[in-house]
């Protein structure tokens, strides 16, 4: 079996991954590449855990910021990761990967309710655990819920999936000079505000010494690459 740098991973996906080039809802092309790469590093032997966003569908920080109220718009954006969390898993179940989904929320007609001993019980026998509803509380973000799953399942490290190949000091999109960070230290980043994740996942990271890896979702390999340990994103650790 071929040598992967990371035993154990947390897989952070947001919501708008699904989407690929659409406006709204769940790209099947896209959703169908995604899970190809996942099976790929799941038959080197790598256990995953996958937390998923919901923007997608819903994105609660936008309907509060139009008035509603902001608990409830958070639920909401709970649900649309549920949603989601159902998609992957029908795609990798086509794809022939075992998976099962885990919900911070109880909606046990639907999901299984979030179970620490039973989800790493799960990677041990080399299922992917999906994880849905964020962190089950209203004001925290998908980011925070990867930081806080990847610390309970013991991962070796925490990769977030992006449309960017990684950290840059400026915006890659409006500046052709930008340059990638090949490291970066999370004091770094939260001190420059570098939106890699939000403060509260940056902090849970940096305090419980998690290494975190930034790369794009969309380029081809990079997720095998990753875990590899080829140099592929940006790491920030401590």
């Amino acid at each position: 079996m071929t040598t992967t740098a990371y035993k154990r991973i947390l897989l952070k996906l947001s919501g708008e991954a699904l989407m690929g080039d659409d406006n709204y809802g769940i790209n099947r092309t896209v959703i169908e590449r995604i899970v190809a790469e996942i099976t790929e590093i799941s038959r080197l032997g790598v256990q995953i855990a996958v937390v998923i966003g919901g923007g997608n569908i819903f994105r609660g920080m936008t309907f509060a910021e139009d008035g509603m109220d902001r608990a409830t718009a958070d639920y909401m954006g709970m649900l649309a990761t549920v949603m989601n969390a159902l998609a992957l898993q029908d795609a990798m179940r086509r794809a022939g990967l075992v998976s099962r989904v885990q919900s911070a929320l109880r909606i046990d007609q639907v999901v299984e309710p979030y179970i620490r001993g039973k989800a790493i019980r799960y990677l041990d026998a080399g299922k992917v655990v999906i994880f849905a509803a964020g962190t089950g509380n209203p004001f925290f973000t998908t980011d925070t819920a990867a930081a806080l799953r990847g610390m309970e399942m013991n991962v070796d490290i925490v990769l977030k999936a992006t449309k960017v190949d990684g950290v840059y000091n400026t915006d890659p999109k409006t500046d052709p000079s930008a340059v990638r960070y090949q490291n970066l230290s999370f004091d770094v980043a939260i001190a420059q505000n570098l939106k890699v994740m939000d403060a509260t996942a940056l902090t849970l990271c940096r305090d419980q010494k998690l290494p975190l890896k930034v790369f794009s979702i969309f380029k081809a390999g990079a997720l095998k690459r990753v875990v590899m340990g080829e140099d592929e994103g940006t790491l920030v650790q401590v």
